[in-house]
């Protein structure tokens, strides 16, 4: 197992792991798709294939957990794109995790708006 930072994209966990033996049986794996937390990569292995991560939750219906989500998670949630996604979990990381939905506020880039806006659709 390897610990990379928010961000990092497959090429980066199989660099961390040593590379990959067979040149070759890394075109089976999309080395830019950025990681998701908790993912297995498998390259190479027969029978096991390419290993995608899990589907993103249903942006309509779903609560995401502040200290939980991906930054690809966040950015379902209404009017958060990437760059304040990340900023998201770099507050999270920054200051321990959330300890509540309000903290948000302080996250540069979510006023007062954009806050009602996605309350409701996180929790802690």
């Amino acid at each position: 197992m390897y610990t990379l930072p928010m961000g990092a994209r497959v090429a980066d966990a199989v660099k961390a792991a040593g590379g990959v033996r067979q040149p070759a049986a890394a075109a089976s794996v999309n080395l830019a798709r950025r990681l998701v937390d908790g993912e297995q990569i498998t390259i190479g292995a027969p029978g096991l294939g390419n290993t995608q991560p899990p589907p993103l939750p249903d942006p309509a219906t779903t609560v995401l957990d502040l200290n939980t989500a991906t930054p690809d998670q966040l950015e379902q949630l209404p009017g958060v794109g990437e760059v304040l996604a990340a900023r998201i979990a770099e507050f999270r990381t920054t200051h321990g995790g959330f300890t509540s939905v309000t903290q948000l506020q302080e996250v540069p880039g979510i006023g007062a708006k954009k806050y009602e806006e996605i309350k409701n659709k996180v929790r802690i």
